[in-house]
């Protein structure tokens, strides 16, 4: 009868624990297949061979030819979007949409944390959450269609002002409502983390501030923020990685023609040119542009913020 070694005993070397680590591994590897292997063909489908997909970007893709009949055109799909008149004014609505959100979105579901973690009866604090929690149930397309009947010229907002604007065809309103409307839906629901991060907080040191006269704010400081501030910079480098990256459902249901010109992002152009106009090879290479941004941006935050956090980061 075979031995058994655990995957890392308690005792021991980095290399004994190590080399029990591989003789557990051989001994049960069919166990692991078994667990891994659907995990892994899914992500090498439905992840890794659409990659392949990338290659319309430098083609003239013809779907009928397929990618490899197609005319190769190089990067000429990426110059006609960087030199094309739009490009410009598509780049910061993206940007615009994407930098206020995070500023506005980003510390809100850190504040409801906090306040959560101050509410000592636990029937109410999760009743608190259950209505927090609930409009990030709420489809995309319906909480559209509820912010347009809330601002149409005969909504409740219009009727509160004794108004009759419809705010929907109004580009100045148009980020507002957006980030607005994201704020109330995701605030809640992403909450989550941080409150369970609070969860890790000493309690006899937040007694211990309280006994020595600390404020809430010097309790936060001391006690609290301390305990999620590793969570806080790994979520802002996610976001900031996914910059460029504005929910295109959204954004598509929330425009209308008269507020294009604050509305039309990079996602909604490339709906357009690609499944609209059928113009895969372009949309492709525009698409493949947004996500190399994204790339660039997350690799940037991540160093920068190594370098501000004792080489903490991703």
């Amino acid at each position: 009868m075979k031995k058994a070694y655990p995957p890392a005993s308690l005792g021991g070397t980095k290399s004994s624990r190590t080399h029990n680590t591989l003789i557990y591994l051989k001994q049960h590897w069919q166990l692991y297949l078994i667990f891994m292997m659907p995990a892994f063909l899914l992500t090498v489908i439905f992840r890794y061979i659409p990659m392949g997909g990338i290659a319309m970007a430098f083609t003239e893709y013809n779907p009928i030819r397929g990618i490899l009949g197609s005319e190769w055109i190089g990067f000429e799909n990426f110059h006609r979007f960087l030199s094309s008149p739009d490009f410009m004014q598509y780049l910061m609505n993206t940007l615009k949409l994407s930098v206020f959100g995070l500023l506005f979105g980003f510390p809100v579901p850190i504040l409801l944390a906090f306040l959560l973690n101050r509410i000592l009866s636990k029937k109410i604090k999760q009743k608190i959450q259950l209505v927090l929690y609930m409009p990030n149930f709420i489809s995309v397309i319906v909480l559209c269609g509820i912010v347009r009947i809330l601002l149409s010229p005969t909504g409740m907002l219009n009727a509160l002002l004794g108004t009759n604007t419809n705010f929907m065809t109004m580009p100045s309103a148009f980020r507002t409502i957006y980030i607005a409307s994201g704020i109330w839906q995701g605030a809640g629901w992403g909450s989550i983390i941080y409150t369970a991060a609070l969860s890790n907080a000493s309690k006899e040191l937040k007694e211990a501030a309280v006994i020595d006269g600390a404020n809430i704010f010097q309790q936060i400081k001391a006690v609290e923020w301390p305990a999620i501030k590793d969570t806080v910079l790994i979520q802002f480098i996610m976001s900031v990685g996914n910059i460029m990256s504005v929910g295109f459902e959204k954004a598509y249901a929330l425009q209308t023609d008269m507020n294009l010109s604050s509305s039309e992002i990079i996602s909604t152009y490339v709906y357009k040119k690609g499944l609209l106009d059928g113009d895969y090879g372009f949309s492709t290479a525009v698409g493949l542009f947004n996500t190399v941004i994204n790339v660039i941006l997350l690799i940037s935050m991540n160093t920068i913020v190594k370098k501000m956090n004792e080489g903490k980061g991703i």
